[in-house]
């Protein structure tokens, strides 16, 4: 609502003014100031005031965007702890093997990038320099490195001895386990690289969650992270995916000051620029700002100090405000005449300004002088991040694509798509640089490596500054860990017996057995229970107030349930991870505990459960990021299946997880259908993820929320649960009826039971019923046989063997797409049908879904009919008479 002149009310139209005559005089010193100094004078009193209220403490709202300055200004640097000129030296020579490496790449078709480390370079270097700590004395610090800046991470391992030419002439190959991988790829190059982030949006989003399962830890006393720091090196283009800054809100209201984003502000993006029409750099101030953040802005290198003290009427700063970045670019790449017509020509006291300065000055200052180039300005705003405490810090450094590449790299629109530099352009950057490369080294057209020798100053430099700092960085060690020992067996054994006359869902038995574990003296505090705000949906409100819900902050406020058996109990030490409506936030949870055995050498047994469809579908990204660091944990599918969700409609219904799963070679897939199967499953996950022979794999399971007896355990029935298939019920038709074979899933095998009894009592037919825990596990280890034999080793799949001789046909049913089960079809010697859910979901009650899809018992029925009149074992017009029985 608005007043009679169309007025906007204020907030401050709510409060009292106490003192009306003294608003009114500052009011009127804002405008005489306005009317006399001008509207810029007024602008910059008021930032001031405002910026000297927040140092006072004054509660008001912070500023969201500053000048486009630096926020620490040279005269406030810091003294800085080191040889600038040798630093310079040791960053010439990765600069130049980077591009090397990918330049001789390029003659293999393996292509590269170079322009992205050669922008970035000090932003790398002056934190190996100084900064980043190595795992020699504990955990160390957590890199994230920017995945297009690969080449420059591993010259500098080249130039410390980790690396050898020869592995350099592999990059992007494999080369029989001698080459290097084309990003960050963990399992590729386990010894190096622990995070994969060339998945752009994933590094930003893991690495706050990284920062707060550190603190998770050390809360709950299970390891000391007070000194691991986080470092996420991001690219400005990379900020525009939603997974970037998905989580800042989480980062500044848990105090991650642990954390440090530094986004390498070239202002290109793969294509062209970031914010063409706008201001990147602000843009992400302003985001960071108002989510809580610490911003520290290096934008300008020391060549522009004189710039700035000649600037007396801030002429110069509001131009560098509204000039759009595109702009800035062409400044980078045009002659000074330009500049001067276009930059400083926009007002007059910047055509005084600029008379005042050489040409050399202004092309020094456009061309290449940034923050992100310069060890000092970098070094600064790393002391100043580390310094701040209470929240995050973002350090967003202005730089240079391509610096050092020369002109024809330099701030050029298509340079992310450039792979390789001529032997001119490299002779210009060798000049440029001052490396001692003689012309004589280019022999038929090879660029060389350089190195100034393993006993050279520079290595000898590089190698005390590690050791100072703890090691060598980025490095992944899997630290000597005991492999866990087994729970004891009366957690599994409550399933095995089953639930007698009480009906459980599946969903709710997983529960009941994590919870039992949870219990376990050795083991259960290394359960991490992982929940996207769901918790009560999945019976898990009972783990609450004997777990806890992690906070670091404890619980500040009386719960509105304290009252109940089952309350709401938040605490510093909690166990549960209960995020809020973020399946990614909960995967990047799930990532951070499921390696923490290889990043705190603290084995945790994380597991995350969800509803179905919002996995694989939603987050299927993070699980091959997952996959890649080699994490271990259970991943839970709950209320699965596309018909056991009633009334969901087409998006909550999944019918194609398992199909996505199958996908990924890490991942174990199982569906099981009874809860004694889960207790089996999840006591050889224990084994085969944290036993004495540990695996690199992780579980997806698939529970149901639909209530059922859950039957005792036969006897010998292990194996086939593990491996995928097992006979569960045989059929008892008449000896000479025709038979079939029943392989059924999940849920589904309540359905195939109730059409065995419909076969026998309406039609005669023996259906022997077969539960298949695994359809993924049966093609995992039929693949696994075909490739023997290509060896000339004789091997028959366990599906085979499992079905050899069983009479009839083969008619597979699951609450899954068809091609779920139709993995198996060509290892069955058998006649092979299916049925599924293939199409959208809908919303009905279970009973008509399955009917709509043709999976219930009436339809399972017809369809084992239909196969047996093909082969002339029972009349084809049964199964006519069959449809019309059960109204199909």
């Amino acid at each position: 609502m608005t007043d009679p002149v169309g007025k906007l009310p204020s907030e401050l139209d709510q409060l009292p003014d106490r003192d009306a005559e003294e608003t009114a005089e500052w009011a009127a010193s804002l405008d005489a100031v306005a009317e006399h100094a001008g509207p810029h004078r007024a602008a910059y009193l008021m930032r001031r005031t405002l910026q000297h209220a927040e140092k006072a403490g004054v509660a008001l709202p912070r500023l969201l965007e500053t000048d486009y300055v630096n926020t620490i200004p040279t005269s406030a640097e810091p003294s800085f702890d080191g040889d600038e000129a040798m630093e310079a030296r040791i960053t010439a020579w990765n600069r130049w093997n980077a591009a090397a490496m990918v330049t001789r790449g390029s003659k293999h078709g393996v292509g590269g990038h170079i322009a992205t480390f050669a922008s970035a370079a000090w932003l790398y270097e002056t934190g190996f320099n100084h900064f980043f700590r190595g795992k020699e004395d504990g955990s160390g610090d957590q890199l994230y490195i920017q995945g297009h800046a690969s080449p420059g991470i591993y010259a500098r391992a080249f130039l410390d001895g980790r690396l050898t030419e020869a592995h350099l002439d592999n990059f992007r190959q494999e080369a029989g386990g001698n080459g290097l991988p084309s990003y960050p790829h963990p399992r590729r190059l386990p010894w190096l690289w622990e995070f994969p982030t060339v998945s752009m949006g994933l590094g930003p989003l893991s690495a706050i969650y990284q920062a707060r399962f550190n603190r998770y830890l050390h809360n709950r006393g299970i390891k000391d992270t007070a000194n691991s720091h986080v470092w996420a090196f991001l690219g400005d283009g990379e900020m525009d995916e939603p997974e970037s800054t998905a989580a800042l809100a989480l980062a500044s209201r848990e105090r991650l000051d642990n954390l440090t984003f530094v986004i390498n502000c070239n202002l290109q993006r793969l294509d062209g620029p970031v914010r063409a029409n706008f201001k990147i750099v602000q843009e992400l101030e302003a985001q960071f700002r108002g989510a809580g953040w610490n911003v520290v802005k290096s934008l300008w290198g020391s060549a522009w100090d004189e710039l700035f003290q000649l600037d007396t009427t801030g002429a110069l700063v509001r131009r560098l405000r509204e000039v759009p970045d595109a702009q800035f670019q062409t400044y980078a790449t045009r002659d000074v005449a330009y500049i001067r017509e276009h930059f400083f020509g926009a007002e007059p006291a910047l055509i005084e300004l600029a008379k005042l300065l050489s040409d050399a000055k202004i092309a020094e200052c456009f061309h290449t002088s940034r923050g992100g180039h310069e060890a000092r300005k970098v070094y600064a705003a790393y002391r100043a991040a580390l310094a701040h405490k209470g929240a995050p810090t973002v350090i967003l450094a202005q730089t240079v694509k391509g610096y050092t590449l020369g002109k024809g790299f330099e701030s050029k629109n298509a340079n992310h798509q450039m792979k390789k530099l001529t032997i001119d352009e490299f002779k210009g950057m060798r000049d440029a640089l001052g490396l001692p490369i003689a012309d004589s080294a280019f022999t038929d057209g090879v660029v060389p490596y350089g190195h100034p020798g393993a006993d050279s100053p520079e290595v000898r430099y590089l190698q005390e500054r590690r050791a100072a700092l703890g090691g060598p960085a980025p490095a992944r060690r899997v630290h000597p860990v005991a492999p866990l020992p087994e729970p004891e067996e009366r957690a599994f054994k409550a399933l095995y017996k089953g639930s007698g006359k009480q009906e459980m869902a599946t969903t709710m038995a997983f529960v009941r057995l994590v919870k039992d574990l949870m219990r376990d003296k050795e083991t259960g505090r290394r359960w991490v229970p992982i929940v996207p705000d769901e918790a009560r949906t999945f019976g898990m409100e009972s783990l609450f107030p004997s777990a806890g819900i992690y906070s670091p902050l404890g619980q500040t406020y009386e719960p509105v349930d304290r009252d109940q058996l089952m309350y709401y109990k938040e605490a510093k030490d909690g166990q549960i991870l209960n995020e809020g409506i973020t399946e990614a936030g909960a995967m990047a949870d799930f990532i951070a505990a499921a390696t923490s055995y290889s990043t705190h050498g603290e084995t945790m047994i994380p597991f995350y459960i969800f509803y179905s469809m919002f996995g694989w579908q939603r987050t299927g990204d993070q699980m091959w990021q997952l996959a890649d660091q080699l994490g271990k944990g259970f991943i839970v599918g709950a209320t699965a299946g596309r018909t056991t969700l009633t009334g969901e409609g087409l998006q909550h219904a999944d019918g194609h997880s398992h199909l996505i799963a199958a996908t990924n070679p890490a991942s174990l897939n199982y569906d099981p259908a009874f809860a004694y199967e889960i207790a089996v499953i999840v006591k050889d996950g224990l084994r085969r993820m944290y036993g004495p022979d540990a695996e690199n794999v992780f579980y997806y399971l698939t529970v149901y929320n639909e209530p059922k007896l859950q039957p005792a355990m036969p006897e010998g029935v292990e194996e086939g649960i593990v491996k995928g298939l097992y006979r569960f019920n045989e059929g008892s038709a008449g000896a000479d009826a025709p038979r079939l074979q029943l392989l059924a899933s999940g849920t589904a095998i309540h359905w195939a039971l109730e059409a065995q009894q419909l076969l026998a009592d309406d039609w005669d037919v023996a259906a022997d019923v077969w539960s298949a825990t695994s359809w993924g596990e049966l093609r995992r280890d039929a693949l696994e046989a075909d490739e023997a034999l290509l060896r000339g080793e004789q091997r028959t799949p366990y599906v085979t063997q499992a079905l050899e001789g069983a009479p009839g046909p083969v008619l597979a049913v699951s609450d899954w797409m068809r091609q779920v089960p139709d993995q198996i079809s060509q290892w069955v010697e058998q006649d092979w049908s299916s049925l599924g859910t293939d199409g959208f979901g809908l919303s009905d009650t279970r009973e008509a879904a399955r009917r709509h899809f043709g999976v219930d018992a009436q339809s399972i029925t017809v369809a084992a009919l239909a196969q047996l009149a093909r082969r002339g074992e029972v009349p084809a017009s049964a199964v006519k008479e069959a449809r019309e029985r059960y109204g199909l």
